[in-house]
């Protein structure tokens, strides 16, 4: 219900001549406004063009590391120092170089995007010569201090366990110290940062997938912040190997307020970092997934483990034919043999490593029939993988072609596959491609569910042994930088064949969430436990898209997360909690005799219209609560700059005594007039900007667990 009420809009026209005629119009229209409008955004140029500078300078490049005995702070002590700068589309690229001693080369790769102020760069160390380098330790991805009164540093914590909780630290009481531990990069903590200082501040990233920390203090109006990944490394460097830091990100800007600066990093974020969406550099846009597992009717353990060659077709029929057609379909773990040759019946997890289609239960094939036949109708395919992470390595060398020397325990139940071993990546690589190209899948999922931190110094300490010199932190550098050259690979192959060149990045939910990952993928599901309440996913969504815009989760609610939706289908408050770009259909669609496909083909119609401003700025209207509150309202926007579009989500949770709620848009123009219209009702009304962003409009509830859709246009 709405307190502003006017007419309800009228009904379809009936000349369908004078429609498109209105249509036309108004969509020359839109194009005109949307040209006058001005985008802007925080951006300091000015402290930007400082930063860059600093990574221009040898002198003054943040990092630091210890070659031997000798400690370097900056790049100003390397021999035969070279330094090029060159414009590029974007901006700027610096390219500095130079010698330790006479074989380990050091180059640092930095870039300035002029639109946005973003300065980044990464340091690697190469030994080009015959013989084994001295140790390399110390290494501190960026030392570099912050000017600025009355410091803060605020964000959200990583998955597992704190699920994107917030956080906002005083620095001129407290440090801020942040430590991954598990070689999953965002289990835990998360290495983003929006560091406060003076009337601005600056956004940071680190990119790496593997172990890092971050610490953050403030003394007389200056924070000094020390970060490094691949914690605690202290090693020799073999002929021909290469170890790098972290790729670091700042953006600089120019307010205190936290939407006005979360808002510049997701549109850098979308423009910039995120991946295309194939080979011909079209950009990512918001789709929708569903699995057809839930719908065999046989018994499931998660993933596609049920799925057989005579399970698919019902399903695909149905929803060709009730008009609810996702854009791609989820074909997740539980496909393979095991390393013993043998069709596992309910263990995918204990079974990984082959790579090689169950035939069994996907005879001939069937399975790329059952592609083929998603592709007829327009639906693509993903296809889950678990590559770092094998089992039943005897088995695997004897059936498959593995090397026993690939694989790294910790003595236990984890056995990490060595990426970082080039043999190994080759192996890998190609049993992928050869999958995803004979059975006709569109994009490559990836999961690792275990941490490979618990295995890397198991190797360190063999090698360490052999040669009688440190290797500590080796096997987590070489692995971090193969799994990112899988990828590459992966994607390369897609750009060559037609097909999807981004990855969905899954690490047991939100593990590998890490800037420079996101450079090559998106988190269809940003977190396992997201596949449960609505009050977590609503959490998580105020906190996880501030950084990450392009995400998803399921569109089900449950109390634990493998236990099925409600029967007959999501309500529109489960699915309009899920409203991100990623859109993941979770039902069953042919063995729940009440599925309500009305509401499905309603619910999912809305995502669908309004899918296009799930990238656009972001706005949370109510103030943060936990994963276990339900006693709240909470209200998001997107809104649109280039056009002035908005639509505005509003929750009131299970347990909130409040029936009514009143929005306010802080980015309405107040000298502009706007309409807004409930998607349930239809019905509209006015309001110039200046009430609006002041007095708003009032939402009235019918009762708990209410939600409603309001979509914000300027006349």
């Amino acid at each position: 219900m709405i307190e502003h009420k006017s007419p309800s809009v009228p009904g379809r026209f009936k000349c369908l001549r004078f429609t498109r005629i209105l249509a036309f119009a108004l969509c020359l229209l839109s194009i005109l406004c949307a040209e006058a409008f001005t985008v802007h955004y925080n951006t300091d140029m000015k402290q930007a063009e400082k930063l860059f500078g600093s990574i221009c300078n040898p002198a003054t490049v943040p990092v630091s590391f210890k070659y031997g005995e000798k400690a370097y702070t900056g790049l100003k002590d390397l021999r035969g120092l070279n330094k090029t700068v060159s414009t590029t589309a974007t901006g700027r690229e610096v390219n500095i170089s130079g010698m330790l001693g006479q074989d380990v080369r050091v180059e640092l790769e930095g870039a300035f995007n002029k639109e946005f102020g973003e300065v980044e760069y990464t340091l690697y160390f190469t030994n080009t010569g015959k013989e084994t380098s001295k140790p390399i330790s110390d290494l501190v991805s960026i030392d570099r201090c912050f000017s600025g009164k009355n410091p803060l540093v605020r964000g959200c914590y990583g998955d597992h366990g704190h699920q994107y909780a917030p956080y906002s630290i005083d620095l001129g009481r407290d440090d801020g110290s942040f430590e991954s531990t598990g070689g999953r990069a965002t289990h835990g903590c998360f290495p983003y940062f929006d560091l406060v200082h003076g009337s601005g501040g600056t956004l940071i990233a680190l990119g790496w997938g593997g172990t890092w920390k971050a610490d953050f203090k403030s003394k007389g109006g200056s924070t000094r912040l020390v970060a490094s990944n691949c914690t605690g490394l202290n090693t020799v460097l073999k002929p021909g190997e290469t170890i790098r830091t972290a790729l670091v990100v700042m953006l600089p800007y120019t307010t205190r307020d936290e939407a006005g600066a979360w808002n510049l990093w997701r549109a850098w974020f979308t423009k910039y970092n995120m991946p295309k969406a194939d080979a011909s550099g079209a950009l990512l846009k918001p789709f929708s997934t569903t699995c057809f597992a839930g719908d065999t009717g046989l018994p499931n353990s998660d993933g596609s483990i049920s799925e057989r060659f005579y399970t698919w077709r019902r399903t695909l029929d149905r929803l060709v034919y009730e008009d609810t057609k996702p854009d791609f379909r989820w074909f997740d773990a539980g496909w393979y043999f095991d390393p013993e040759g043998n069709s596992p019946s309910k263990d995918w997890w204990g079974t990984v490593g082959s790579w090689e289609l169950d035939t069994i239960k996907w005879p001939g094939k069937t399975f790329r029939e059952s592609n083929e036949a998603c592709h007829k109708v327009g639906i693509k395919v993903l296809m889950w993988f678990e590559p770092e992470r094998v089992t039943n390595v005897d088995a695997l060398a004897r059936n498959y072609g593995y090397r026993p020397e690939w694989a790294i325990s910790n003595g236990h139940n984890v056995i990490t596959n060595n990426l970082g071993d080039k043999d190994c990546l080759a192996w890998t690589l190609n049993r992928i491609i050869k999958v995803m190209g004979e059975n006709e899948v569109d994009m490559y999922r990836e999961d690792n569910n275990s941490d490979p931190a618990t295995t890397w110094p198991a190797n360190d300490a063999k090698e360490s042994a052999e040669m009688g010199a440190p290797r500590t932190g080796i096997s987590e550098n070489l692995g971090i930088q193969g799994h990112y050259a899988l990828w590459d690979g992966i994607i390369d192959f897609c750009a060559r064949n037609g097909k999807c060149t981004f990855v969905d990045n899954c690490a047991s939910g939100g593990g590998r969430n890490d800037i420079e990952s996101l450079r090559r993928s998106v988190p269809l599901l940003r977190s396992d436990s997201d596949r449960s309440t609505s009050a977590l996913r609503l959490a998580m969504t105020s906190t996880f898209n501030k950084w990450v815009p392009f995400c998803g989760s399921s569109t089900k609610e449950s109390v634990h997360e493998l236990e099925a939706g409600e029967r007959g289908g999501a309500s529109s408050y489960v699915t309009r909690a899920s409203w991100l770009p990623s859109y993941n259909i979770s039902e069953c669609y042919t063995h729940d005799e009440t599925m309500n496909y009305d509401r499905l083909r309603k619910n999912y119609g809305e995502w669908r219209r309004y899918s296009h401003l799930l990238l656009k700025d972001f706005y949370v209207l109510t103030p943060l609560h936990s994963k276990d509150q339900t006693d709240m309202w909470t209200v998001f926007a997107y809104h649109d700059q280039a056009s002035d579009e908005a639509v505005v989500l509003t929750f009131r949770q299970e347990t909130c005594p409040e029936s009514d709620f009143t929005v306010c848009l802080p980015f309405a123009d107040p000298d502009a007039s706007y309409t807004i219209m409930n998607e349930d009702t239809q019905e509209s009304f006015e309001l110039t900007g200046r009430n609006l962003a002041t007095g708003g409009y009032t939402v009235h509830s019918t009762g708990p667990r209410f939600s409603a859709v309001w979509h914000v246009t300027r006349k």
